[in-house]
């Protein structure tokens, strides 16, 4: 496939038909890498889901889980950033996978990928309520109805894009920096006084243990779904300093930085509490306890106080990157006109600030539905909202990572054969793509056991067949434009702008 010659210009705002254009130069590496680890919300991927994996999925392996997922997305990674070498797109998956397999493939996984991130919000607007409903009856005994968090989550999270990326970069910071030093202390902690009660415990980290334990499969899947959102990166190319250099390195550093506070920190809470003093303490009516005991045996009990109140701001901080993300994804379909009235809308900037905010608006709007509907279907926020499209969202993001493995093959056979190496554009792009379709399979035959009570949920049993449904529409979209409107179909996933073109 040819590389597209005409670039979509940058438009200045004034409400021509022009590309309206994200504001450039907004944020840094260290804010796009803040950005993309704060999707991934260490002290909610680390409570939330390593007392489910020791308990019910892989036994004390999970951090070895942890390990083995760090050197998938990392081979993944290599490939991904060599393709954001080349282009630079706020659609991400979107523009990538429109360049190597088409824009037919291109516009079903964008479609796909904005599903995910859309779903995502509400999910972690979900577990954030429950967090701040439980925490502020415990240490007061005020109780608050979870929906008042939520309205607050909504409000927060559709400023922060309002005003752009560089608000929402300065409050991330903060919410971040503290979540993981808590994290860090207990972990520091626990090394500092000899690894635990019985002493440094390695049967954790031993990569074997990763396919062992009651449910391995399990185990493996939670491991992958504690890192969603960390491709969010290349999402924020347009606004960032140097996006050839910088979203490359923020994308490398977010997953084995990430990897390696996973690793660490889930080890320590098991040799902190000793190996089979963890599993009871997972698999106990408070799963909490397997971090909250050693924090306030080696850190002190202010520490667990202080936790409870970081997994509500770790979880509003999650949500908050993913709702920029769905905000980019929808304002990247927008500015294409694939409807003409949705460049006109969704796919606007605002003249001032320079963000999505008509695109941040419409994603506000679909969150609420959802968690109304959630709401009228008696559904508990955790149990049923997060759980339940976490899981729709992970499994649409995990298909188009593992196509999007396949774009890199593809893009740069037939763009940029000078550049093919064995590794980066071949080998490595192979086995990411093969593995992410493991993963694929790993959430489908484990879905169930991951829902825990809402397993037999209709959501849950419709959730393969609604991200068949979603990539079927962006086909049929596609298909439509290319018979009726082939101008319109000549954009798809094409619109990168003059300084950030595809070279």
């Amino acid at each position: 496939m040819a590389v597209d010659e005409g670039v979509a210009p940058a438009a200045d705002t004034d409400g021509s038909d022009a590309v309206h254009r994200l504001k450039p130069n907004a944020v840094g590496l260290l804010g796009v890498v803040f950005m993309a680890v704060a999707t991934a919300a260490p002290i909610t991927a680390m409570t939330g889901n390593v007392p489910f994996m020791v308990s019910s999925g892989n036994g004390i392996g999970a951090p070895a889980s942890y390990l083995v997922a760090m050197v998938v997305l990392a081979i993944f990674s290599v490939g991904f950033t060599s393709m954001a070498k080349h282009i630079t797109s706020t659609g991400a998956f979107y523009g990538f996978i429109s360049y190597g397999l088409g824009r037919t493939v291109g516009l079903a996984s964008g479609m796909l990928a904005t599903f995910a991130y859309v779903v995502f919000e509400p999910a972690l607007i979900g577990i954030f309520s429950t967090f701040a409903t439980t925490t502020l009856k415990d240490q007061t005994g005020v109780h608050v109805p979870w929906w008042t968090f939520a309205v607050l989550m909504l409000a927060i999270n559709a400023t922060g894009t309002w005003f752009g990326v560089s608000v929402a970069e300065k409050l991330l910071v903060v919410l971040l920096a503290t979540e993981v030093t808590v994290l860090a202390a207990m972990a520091v902690s626990v090394a500092l006084h000899g690894g635990g009660p019985h002493g440094f415990a390695f049967a954790p980290v031993d990569p074997v243990n990763a396919f062992k334990g009651t449910s391995a499969g399990l185990g493996l899947f939670f491991a992958f779904w504690s890192w969603v959102g960390f491709e969010s990166t290349a999402m924020y190319g347009e606004e960032s300093r140097d996006p050839k250099k910088i979203i490359p390195k923020a994308t490398m550093v977010s997953v084995l930085g990430v990897g390696v506070f996973y690793v660490l920190v889930s080890w320590m809470a098991i040799s902190g509490n000793g190996e089979t003093e963890a599993v009871k303490a997972a698999s106990s009516a408070n799963p909490l306890s397997m971090f909250f005991n050693p924090t306030e045996r080696y850190v002190g009990h202010w520490a667990v106080d202080v936790m409870q109140w970081l997994m509500i701001t770790g979880s509003l901080a999650c949500g908050m990157a993913f709702h920029n993300c769905a905000a980019r994804y929808l304002y990247a379909l927008g500015r294409e006109g694939v409807l003409p009235s949705l460049k006109r809308t969704i796919g606007r900037t605002h003249a001032r600030h320079g963000s999505p905010h008509i695109a941040g608006l419409v994603q506000t709007a679909v969150t609420a539905v959802l968690l109304g509907a959630f709401w009228a279907a008696g559904k508990d926020p955790y149990t049923g909202t997060y759980v339940l499209l976490a899981i729709l969202g992970t499994m649409a993001i995990l298909v188009v990572q593992a196509v999007c493995s396949f774009a890199v093959l593809a893009y740069f056979r037939s763009h940029h054969p000078e550049s093919r190496h064995w590794f980066r554009t071949f080998t490595a792009p192979l086995l990411g793509g093969i593995a992410m379709l493991g993963v694929v399979v790993l959430l489908v035959s484990n879905m169930s056991a991951a829902a825990g009570p809402e397993s037999g949920s209709l959501v849950l049993k419709a959730t393969p067949w609604l991200v068949a449904l979603v990539a079927a529409t962006g086909v049929g979209c596609a298909q439509y434009l290319r018979r009726r409107a082939p101008e319109r179909y000549a954009l798809l996933g094409r619109t990168v702008l003059e300084e950030t073109k595809e070279r």
